[in-house]
């Protein structure tokens, strides 16, 4: 069964434990599409099933607390940690993705936490990674609780707030308005998204560029 329709399946009151527990285990560090379960019961609150204060809240808590246990559990294991893991994962923690999550922690610190929120490979990495690489708790902290709200809050009510503005035709024309929901709600995510991942594009090249100098003969 699909995440969103699982989500859709449960009683209302279950779909806000579902959602921080998806988002939860996604930050941690379990690949999880957290994403599509964020949106799914963002349409649902558009529908009046669930409160979509509820859902922003939820999804907040189950972001910042995922990222701070991946965040202890990367700081005990260390890279040994991811080593082990993408021997068994190597489609989700490979060395490839490995090094590309690296470089952007050792540009950019702090930030690459923030940013990472909107990318699926960082969002994985971000709390794992972030303790492997002994980053100090409070920079770690302040930038999980940023990212956390930035991401999960502001999705969940973004999508709310478009879906209210169509909602007269999910009443007349229900199977059309639903799939414009869908369009317009990822769309609305896409535009979040945009500018994190205009960072991260100028991250890598910048790391390329750096490697590349760096391979270079020092000319006597």
């Amino acid at each position: 069964m699909h995440i969103d329709a699982l989500i859709e399946g449960i009683p209302p009151t279950a779909v806000y434990a579902v959602v921080a527990l998806i988002i939860g285990l996604e930050s941690l560090g379990i690949p999880l599409p957290g994403e599509i379960a964020l949106v799914t019961a963002s349409l649902m609150a558009v529908k009046g099933v669930v409160s979509p204060w509820g859902v922003a809240a939820c999804a907040i808590a189950g972001a910042i607390i995922g990222d701070s246990i991946g965040y202890s559990i990367g700081r005990k294991g260390g890279k040994p940690l991811f080593e082990k893991l993408g021997r068994k994962f190597p489609k989700h923690f490979g060395p490839s993705h490995l090094a590309t999550a690296e470089r952007s922690f050792q540009k950019w610190g702090m930030w690459a936490v923030f940013f990472g929120r909107f990318i699926a490979l960082l969002r994985i990495f971000a709390g794992p990674l972030a303790g492997a690489l002994k980053m100090p708790y409070w920079k770690f902290l302040i930038a999980n609780v940023l990212g956390g709200v930035v991401w999960a809050g502001g999705t969940a009510l973004l999508v709310y707030k478009v879906g209210k503005k169509i909602e007269p035709w999910l009443a007349r024309f229900s199977w059309a308005g639903l799939a414009a929901a869908a369009v317009i709600g990822g769309l609305s995510f896409w535009i979040m998204k945009r500018r994190a991942a205009k960072t991260h594009a100028k991250m890598e090249a910048e790391a390329a560029a750096e490697a590349a100098a760096a391979k270079e003969p020092v000319n006597d």
